[in-house]
């Protein structure tokens, strides 16, 4: 996973716990915990990832973790971040604090999932960082439930590495 941001954003490590496949058993997880409610999903690969991460050393030097945010209009829709069960199961392993007041998304865009791959990178920045000083010369741990281009996650990685003097790492639920 490492391999998508090389040259892009500096990244200290990056892990997924799927590999996904259109019409696959990753897409119907990914499906169900997106759009059928079943937010349980979120917190078993956190709950998973975190026990793995817990017991490499790289990943004991992780100060905080973060989830991809959702716009304040798609959570209400939802009613929940897909990705906060995941991200506070691993924080909870890591013991270190989760925190979704710290990276927020400002701009609403349409999902992704539509777009073709070279449309994902075309946005502005659509996050910000609303406490700078929560991740100054903080090791991050930005988490989201997939993985295709990478556009997202960079997103908030450029926003996040700005000024902070951060290192970032990265844990998904999926990458395709």
């Amino acid at each position: 996973m490492k391999n998508i941001f090389y040259g892009r954003v500096e990244v200290e490590m990056a892990t997924a716990v799927l590999q996904f496949q259109k019409k696959g058993m990753t897409q119907e997880i990914l499906h169900n915990l997106k759009y059928k409610g079943q937010k349980d999903i979120s917190s078993f690969f956190g709950k998973w990832l975190g026990a793995e991460l817990a017991e490499i050393t790289a990943y004991q030097s992780i100060d905080l973790v973060l989830p991809v945010p959702l716009h304040k209009q798609k959570l209400k829709q939802r009613g929940y971040n897909q990705v906060s069960g995941f991200g506070k199961e691993i924080a909870a392993a890591l013991n270190v604090p989760f925190r979704e007041d710290i990276l927020l998304k400002i701009s609403k865009t349409n999902s992704q999932v539509f777009k073709q791959r070279l449309t994902r990178f075309e946005a502005e920045a659509i996050f910000t960082v609303q406490k700078p000083e929560a991740v100054t010369n903080k090791h991050i741990l930005l988490v989201d439930d997939i993985v295709t281009t990478g556009a997202t996650l960079e997103n908030c990685a450029l926003q996040l590495l700005q000024n902070t003097n951060a290192k970032l790492s990265l844990a998904t639920i999926a990458i395709a």
